[in-house]
């Protein structure tokens, strides 16, 4: 989200702090539905790394299809002018760029955390005798 207004030459306001809120909340209900799937395979038996990979690949095309919607929805933001242009296109390259990297990032590095985490939480849950 930064980059993005850095790319365009606009500032760090107001409408873009907002706009920064609301993409933190979208990105991380991705996130959080790919480490759901595979917190249920890996309680029906999977091997954490099955699991992950599993959960990515079925939530892949639902996170890319909300996410580019959501990009491509927030275009008319940036591109229109008149009145209040400014702050709707503070907001707009705002959620544009930050949705844009969350949603692959997203794809990408919730299934490796939550392999880190899920392996390092049953390691410590469950020491050795």
């Amino acid at each position: 989200a930064l980059l993005s207004l850095g790319l365009v030459g606009l500032q760090l306001d107001v409408y873009a702090q907002i706009g920064i809120i609301m993409l933190v909340g979208l990105s991380a209900k991705n996130a959080i539905l790919i480490v759901e799937f595979a917190r249920v395979r890996r309680e029906q038996g999977e091997s954490i790394e099955k699991s992950a990979l599993a959960a990515a690949r079925d939530r892949l095309r639902p996170v890319l299809m909300t996410g580019f919607a959501f990009v491509l929805g927030v275009i008319p933001l940036f591109t229109t002018g008149g009145a209040g242009a400014a702050s709707r296109a503070s907001i707009g390259i705002t959620v544009f760029g930050g949705m844009l990297a969350a949603t692959i990032l997203s794809v990408l590095l919730a299934p490796v955390f939550y392999v880190v985490i899920q392996s390092l939480t049953e390691r410590w849950s469950h020491p050795p005798q």
